[in-house]
């Protein structure tokens, strides 16, 4: 489905990961907003450990890049030791939050039924979920890639509606182009989010084409710019990139520029 992407919002995250510091955190923070820099035009969010979110919150109060985690219980409350839920997050001024992150799938052991009950309950919150789907090495060699794109994402549509995923972000990590020495390229990217956004509107066409499907692979700023002048991607979920203040900007410079 070729989808003007003025249609769409364009979106670039960084998900810190585990790293940072207070001292760090701010400083990075601060080069984000150097006057001249990030502008509403492309919206821009960070996703920082969770004991610095509050603090990520108070230093951009007032400006346009919003702060989400990365993680979220898919309970309410309760006995739950370690776990932080949806409201929590909210309650503190997280508007984001992602779900089913490769690492969370494959070190964590999150089955698509949890990620889907995560996604739910972020939804429940008042919070933007940002679903994270991909295939790893092995099932990408295999020819697997869109069977297991779509069993993913058939999980959520299942627990929430195409209504409820509509009301998310959705992003495209195709793992084995992370830390493996092979890079997905735009015309790889496009086929995946091209068959998202294609699966999504057997559901509801409206809303497939308001989705936004941000590339998740290693984004940098030196491929960002052919993969956000694809027609299906709307932006970027990036990792170690998004640490450095300069890079994380040039790659939301090549969204804005798209």
């Amino acid at each position: 489905m070729d989808t003007p992407a003025k249609q769409r919002r364009r979106i670039v995250a960084g998900n810190w990961k585990m790293h940072g510091s207070r001292g760090r955190n701010r400083a990075l923070l601060a080069g984000l907003l150097a006057p001249g820099t990030i502008d509403g035009a492309v919206q821009c969010l960070v996703f920082p450990p969770f004991v610095y979110a509050a603090d990520a919150v108070a230093q951009l109060a007032g400006t346009s890049i919003g702060v989400g985690a990365q993680d979220v219980s898919a309970e309410a409350q309760g006995p739950f030791t370690g776990e932080v839920s949806a409201s929590m997050l909210a309650d503190i001024g997280c508007t984001h939050v992602l779900v089913g992150h490769s690492e969370r799938r494959a070190r964590h052991g999150e089955d698509d039924a949890l990620v889907a009950r995560k996604f739910v309950a972020a939804l429940a919150a008042g919070l933007t979920p940002v679903l994270c789907v991909g295939e790893q090495l092995a099932e990408r060699d295999a020819g697997a890639a869109h069977v297991v794109v779509a069993r993913q994402l058939d999980a959520v549509l299942g627990a929430a509606g195409v209504a409820g995923l509509g009301r998310g972000v959705m992003a495209y990590e195709p793992v084995w182009a992370i830390g493996t020495g092979r890079n997905a390229t735009p015309a790889q990217a496009q086929d995946v989010h091209a068959f998202i956004r294609a699966r999504v509107a057997s559901h509801d066409a409206s809303i497939a084409a308001g989705l936004a499907i941000l590339y998740g692979g290693s984004c940098k700023a030196a491929n960002a710019g052919d993969m956000f002048a694809m027609p299906d991607v709307d932006g970027g979920l990036v990792g170690g990139a998004s640490l450095d203040a300069g890079e994380f900007l040039a790659i939301w410079s090549a969204a804005a520029e798209v």
